[in-house]
């Protein structure tokens, strides 16, 4: 990986640091790092989030949960607080639902920190409270719910 694009902050729920290995999230989302950092800040997470490519995250996926393709998002507990986001599933994601890429980035890196803090989403009870935990702190940071149908 190459070294974080941002400093670590110690601002919100703990020091967060931003990594991009792929430069086209520049490209996708040129404020890309504000929107990672505001969405991490708000759900409380301290740690560090990657802005990685598809290969990458097809990568960790299969090595780590035997999956051989890209998704969204993977996080990691140990060794430190991790959230690994690829960004093609993201763009197509976010065209599918016909969101803007930086809503769809802020709403994963929530997921991301819910997931870090616990939250499990296999069964409808526990997915139901996902979201409305991500849909609170998601409109907290004006970034619309995205669990609303559009």
């Amino acid at each position: 990986m190459e070294p974080p694009s941002s400093r670590p902050s110690d601002a919100g729920g703990g020091a967060i640091e931003i990594v991009v290995t792929d430069p086209a999230w520049h490209r996708l989302i040129p404020n890309a790092g504000a929107i990672v950092r505001r969405a991490a800040r708000a759900a409380g997470m301290a740690g560090t989030v990657v802005l990685a490519s598809d290969r990458v995250v097809r990568g960790l996926n299969g090595r780590h949960r035997g999956r051989n393709k890209p998704t969204n998002v993977l996080t990691y507990a140990d060794p430190a607080p991790e959230v690994i986001l690829a960004l093609g599933v993201v763009r197509a994601e976010a065209a599918a639902q016909g969101r803007r890429p930086a809503d769809h980035l802020a709403h994963l890196v929530v997921h991301g920190a819910l997931h870090l803090g616990g939250a499990e989403h296999d069964h409808p009870g526990q997915a139901r409270r996902m979201e409305m935990a991500e849909t609170r702190i998601l409109h907290r940071i004006g970034v619309p719910n995205p669990w609303q149908r559009r």
